[in-house]
């Protein structure tokens, strides 16, 4: 590896130290319900995303809690220094693409067919801190 792809590399190792990532691939309900939850929670803080994704009825809400709790999860072995509860965590992107298809065919009078197409989906959170520096927190 060069140094300018080494430089570029570390600088963004230190941008994405206070990110977390967790992924859910080929979740099984279709990307357009899953995206209603996603809209609910984009943006928010974490403590007021679990409580709305716990008592949401959907399917796709359950899904979405635990990948969240994934998140946070990665976020804390990350940053092992900082508490969870003093770092102002909040989802800073969620989205959800849309993911493999299996395609069916139901049977339709006079001898036709009509296609079934059974959507599954990709979800991906990325979870930040408020605060910028957490390593500081503990210092203190």
């Amino acid at each position: 590896m060069g140094a300018r792809k080494r430089v570029a590399a570390e600088a963004r190792k230190e941008k994405n130290k206070n990110v977390a990532i967790a992924r859910l691939n080929n979740n099984s309900t279709s990307p357009r319900k899953t995206r209603l939850m996603a809209d609910l929670v984009r943006g928010k803080d974490v403590e007021y995303a679990l409580n709305v994704l716990k008592y949401s009825k959907k399917e796709s809400s359950e899904k979405i809690r635990k990948l969240l709790l994934s998140a946070i999860a990665n976020w804390q072995a990350k940053n092992e220094n900082a508490r969870v509860e003093d770092s102002d965590l909040y989802i800073k992107e969620i989205f959800v693409d849309g993911g493999t298809m299996l395609k069916r065919l139901r049977t339709a009078p006079q001898g036709r067919g009509y296609r079934i197409r059974k959507r599954s989906n990709h979800i991906t959170i990325i979870v930040d801190s408020k605060i910028e520096n957490t390593n500081q927190i503990i210092e203190e």
